[in-house]
């Protein structure tokens, strides 16, 4: 191979798979540098949480790399000092869920293993890219770094803060992003809380306020108010679809044909779980199947009842909340904030629950767990913006993130690929559906690292893995 330098901006999940899968199958004479202002690598939004409350959501014997390596993690972390001194990791069906910082440790020891014995030269440059002109990357210290191709790993944005919200930013009960380093210190151990959104990083919120003693009521709104279901304890079959019978491509359609087979399912004694595992394999390939409209329609209507099937919470953190809900110091309700008022320390929400009379709370804390802004993704960082103030990006037609073709290129403000640009990771999903959790996003970085090198794609078979990525 001729001198070829590839620069990953990024170095979460996304991006640091991508560069190991780079070290894997290039050669000498390729080099791979992974912009990253962390000190470590792999440590995004979703495994940089030295909380011991967070968890991966899925057993450790399903996060892999790709899926030549099933089962790797599992057996460094059992093998691990950590996992004789974290004994809530171990759970009655004999599986681990580690807490998520030993994942992220885990893919940075991979990170190292290759940079030591790779032909590829890789390098960390612990910096971060704010643009992008004539092949080259400028970082924040001045640095200039010369690239053949870059490939942005970019892909949560901070969190929005909703517009009921926006004129008590700054309050001291207000904590807009849970996610800043300490930002539940603020917490009393008896103070009122309320949280908006009840999907995942909710559960991680109330597990945390769990694990210090926290005794003051807690109230979780969301417009549906559902919760994450629970991972199924032991191993179970999965459901094969048969993908080849006729299938009305739009989000109506595939609600019927799923509740349809969940049903079947259940008259053969197999959980739901086995059919949302096999439509989960099966949903980029779904997704592109949809016209623009049902995407829109499916992500209006269905996306919420998606996430919280597809995206599981482990059996520690779903006994934390079921005992919290029991006692009565956990509520959940499905209601829509009216108003917010500051009432001196404290802040006075008026809900709307579904189906009733507003209702007034007054509380301590209000903590926003609504996820990253990804509609805001491209005006979140220098480096996105100056990219698409330029025309040389552009948003997807969902608002998912950065609009990509089928090989992984952006695709700038005509329309045209860029064959020296890439995306890798969720930032992705706008063009591939299921692109927001393991495997896919590990599949994706192997499928890019391929197209990257012009390596024909990989054959092997990913375990099933339902780990959400945010």
């Amino acid at each position: 191979m001729s001198e070829k330098h590839i620069v990953i901006i990024g170095g979460g999940f996304s991006g640091t798979a991508l560069a190991i899968h780079l070290a894997r199958y290039g050669q000498a004479g390729l080099k791979v540098s992974v912009i990253e202002p962390r000190p470590q690598l792999a440590q995004g939004v979703a495994y940089s949480t030295e909380d011991p409350a967070h968890r991966i959501n899925v057993p450790a014997s399903r996060m892999q790399l790709a899926g030549d390596e099933e089962g790797a993690f599992d057996r460094w972390f059992r093998s691990s000092p950590d996992f004789q001194v974290d004994t809530d990791a171990l759970w009655h069906d004999g599986t681990v869920y580690p807490q998520r910082g030993q994942f992220a440790r885990w893919v940075n020891e991979q990170f190292r293993q290759q940079k030591q014995y790779s032909a590829v030269e890789l390098t960390h440059i612990h910096d971060r890219a704010v643009s992008f002109h004539a092949g080259v990357v400028s970082t924040a210290s001045g640095a200039k770094v010369q690239a053949d191709v870059v490939v942005l790993a970019i892909s949560h944005p901070p969190p929005a803060l909703p517009a009921i919200l926006t004129s008590l930013r700054g309050h001291v009960g207000l904590i807009a992003d849970p996610w800043q380093p300490n930002a539940l210190a603020k917490v009393g151990a008896d103070d009122q809380v309320a949280i908006i959104g009840s999907g995942l990083t909710m559960s991680d919120m109330v597990a945390s306020l769990h694990r210090k003693g926290h005794r003051g009521k807690i109230t979780v709104f969301s417009r549906r108010g559902q919760l994450p279901r629970p991972n199924l304890s032991g191993n179970y079959e999965n459901r094969e679809l048969n993908y080849l019978q006729p299938q009305q491509a739009t989000a109506r359609g595939w609600l019927r044909r799923i509740r349809q087979e969940v049903t079947d399912a259940a008259a053969e004694n197999l959980p739901w779980q086995g059919v949302l595992d096999d439509i989960r394999r099966h949903g980029q390939q779904i997704w592109q199947t949809l016209s623009l409209t049902e995407q829109r329609r499916f992500l209006r209507h269905l996306r919420p009842w998606w996430d919280v099937h597809r995206y599981r919470i482990a059996p520690q953190v779903s006994t934390v909340l079921s005992q919290l809900q029991a006692s009565g110091q956990l509520t959940v309700m499905a209601a829509r904030l009216l108003a917010a008022d500051a009432a001196e320390d404290s802040l006075q929400l008026t809900l709307q629950p579904r189906g009733s009379s507003p209702e007034l709370y007054r509380v301590d804390r209000v903590i926003v767990t609504t996820g990253p802004a990804h509609g805001a993704l491209l005006n979140s960082d220098a480096l996105l913006h100056q990219l698409a103030t330029e025309g040389v990006i552009q948003a997807d037609p969902l608002a998912l993130g950065i609009n990509v073709n089928a090989l992984s290129q952006t695709l700038n403000a005509q329309g045209l690929a860029n064959p020296h640009l890439y995306v890798v990771g969720p930032a992705a999903r706008g063009r591939f559906g299921e692109l927001m959790g393991l495997p896919q996003v590990a599949e994706h970085a192997e499928s890019v690292a391929r197209q990257l090198l012009s390596i024909a794609p990989s054959s092997s078979t990913h375990a099933s893995s339902h780990e959400r990525i945010d």
